[in-house]
């Protein structure tokens, strides 16, 4: 189920909210379960074959849990990483038989001439997120941080559907005790008002911004996938409009989550905060998906010895964390390379800063000129790798960088030959700079450009939703306020997001999958 379809937003969300506040009235382990059991059905509500492999997962890693806190009471330190282990190789031969089984045989198939036969595995929705959700839940176990003696509780921590899909990456120490406070179980009103503005604020930014910019990137990496080459226009406009995509689509879900759970009372750790304003990609990754990078840092990252072992044991570490996760993001070469890249612009930047540190610079000093640089070269490695992690295989990607490296020529919509006095057109044309069509933005180069612009700006410019919130704390986390446009439960605020809210309802009638969800 989509939060961005009818049934959800008319249906299952009303009924679950309305059960759960009526039956919290009386009995919180009661209301907890009504919780769970709406989880499930909204994870099932895709393909209810997979309930039984979740719930067996579940089944399996609460009793791992509960097997690691009984040893960590009595001090059995070996008993406690023999069972750690196994349920770490557990979790992970699951995800990687679902995800990875069709990638390897096809690769193995192609380098060894096997002719290994398998059949198509279909991926089951957020895998990836309730894999390393119980995965993080058994390492504090085993450090003895939590512990979950009620198997409800812990069911509806791993389901919680708000999270579920497309996380964040819960941790139980954050969520569960939330869910032992009176306040969740009543209605607040406030509560909602904070909720439903922040809901609406996502929904709308799916919808009507992602949504409205997506078609013209998938007809540029439609069209190199299916052999086509890319001039520089077509290639940077189907780049820029894919990265845009991607920023309102995972930034909408973001909220989307976030302002749910807060229907219910409940806070879930911020996943995203404006990572396009990154100064250096070292920033990015601590503002693009959070919680999966405090994942990778706390427990990949650390566990291959972190900065403890030198600088040259620290870059491996930070390459091998993010070329892993690349390939946890997709089972495809092309995301493989997208975390290598993201690996080694990471080792650069922690390189490039040991440089500056022993030039006696202060880090924490910057002009605006010197975070404007930044924020652009930032951007522009970071457009360059969504490249490969939106390409369909390894020649369209290098066909659209191909394109915006200029190597294909430079072609402009002939609607544009008006535009310029005929001098600088033939000087253009002596920098090989033409005139002609464009077939995979043919006729749409116009709109294209004003999508980008405009949401560039937004993306560059505008607060984000946590800081327009923060009078409120919409997250676990505390935000800075913006300085100019805070959110208040007044006639104002209420009459524009309303109108958003309106606006997105009547855009939902083409619905589409959040892009996190193949994850």
């Amino acid at each position: 189920m989509l939060f961005n379809s009818y049934a959800f937003l008319f249906l299952f969300l009303p009924v679950t909210f309305l059960g759960f506040f009526q039956i919290g009235r009386y009995s919180w382990p009661l209301a907890a379960l009504w919780l769970f059991a709406a989880s499930l059905f909204f994870y099932g509500w895709w393909n209810p074959a997979y309930v039984g492999l979740l719930l067996a997962s579940i089944l399996f890693n609460y009793a791992v849990g509960m097997a690691l806190s009984k040893e960590h009471a009595h001090g059995h330190v070996n008993r406690k990483k023999w069972i750690l282990g196994l349920g770490i190789a557990a979790d992970l031969g699951l995800l990687g038989y679902y995800k990875y089984a069709n990638f390897f045989v096809e690769n193995a198939n192609t380098a060894l001439n096997l002719g290994w036969q398998i059949e198509p595995i279909i991926l089951p929705l957020g895998i990836s997120f309730f894999t390393f959700t119980q995965i993080a839940f058994l390492v504090d176990a085993y450090r003895g941080e939590v512990k979950e003696a009620n198997f409800i509780h812990y069911g509806l921590f791993v389901t919680y559907f708000p999270h579920l899909i497309a996380g964040p990456v819960l941790h139980h120490k954050e969520m569960m005790p939330q869910f032992a406070l009176p306040a969740t179980y009543r209605v607040d009103w406030e509560n909602l008002s904070v909720g439903l503005t922040i809901f609406s604020i996502g929904l709308f930014k799916k919808v009507v911004l992602a949504d409205g910019i997506a078609p013209f990137a998938s007809s540029v990496f439609t069209a190199a996938a299916d052999g086509g080459t890319s001039t520089f226009l077509e290639a940077w406009g189907g780049a820029l409009a894919y990265t845009f995509q991607l920023y309102f689509d995972f930034s909408g879900y973001s909220d989307m989550a976030i302002g749910i759970s807060r229907l219910f009372g409940v806070k879930l750790p911020l996943n995203f905060n404006s990572p396009y304003k990154a100064v250096n990609i070292i920033e990015f990754w601590r503002r693009w998906h959070m919680t999966l990078s405090r994942f990778l840092r706390d427990y990949l990252y650390f566990a291959l010895g972190g900065n403890r072992k030198g600088p040259a044991r620290r870059y491996f570490n930070l390459f091998a964390t993010m070329l892993l996760g690349g390939l946890w993001h997709g089972a495809g070469w092309t995301f493989i390379m997208w975390g290598a890249l993201h690996g080694l612009y990471l080792v650069i930047n922690h390189a490039w800063h040991q440089v500056r540190k022993a030039l006696g610079h202060d880090l924490k000093r910057s002009t605006s000129p010197g975070r404007f640089a930044g924020m652009t070269l930032t951007f522009l490695v970071v457009v360059i790798g969504w490249v490969f992690f939106r390409a369909k295989n390894f020649d369209a990607a290098l066909s659209i960088l191909s394109g915006m490296a200029g190597l294909n020529g430079a072609i402009l919509p002939g609607s544009w030959y008006g535009l310029f006095h005929w001098r600088l057109v033939e000087l253009m044309g002596s920098l090989g700079i033409h005139f002609g069509p464009l077939p995979a933005i043919d006729g749409k180069v116009d709109m294209m450009i004003g999508w980008i612009v405009a949401l560039w700006a937004l993306a560059w410019l505008a607060p984000n939703t946590q800081q327009i919130m923060a009078n409120f704390k919409p997250a676990l986390e505390n935000v800075t306020p913006t300085k100019w446009l805070r959110w208040q439960p007044d006639k104002l605020w209420l009459t524009t997001i309303g109108m958003c809210l309106l606006y997105a309802v009547t855009e939902m009638g083409k619905v589409s999958e959040f892009l996190y969800f193949q994850f």
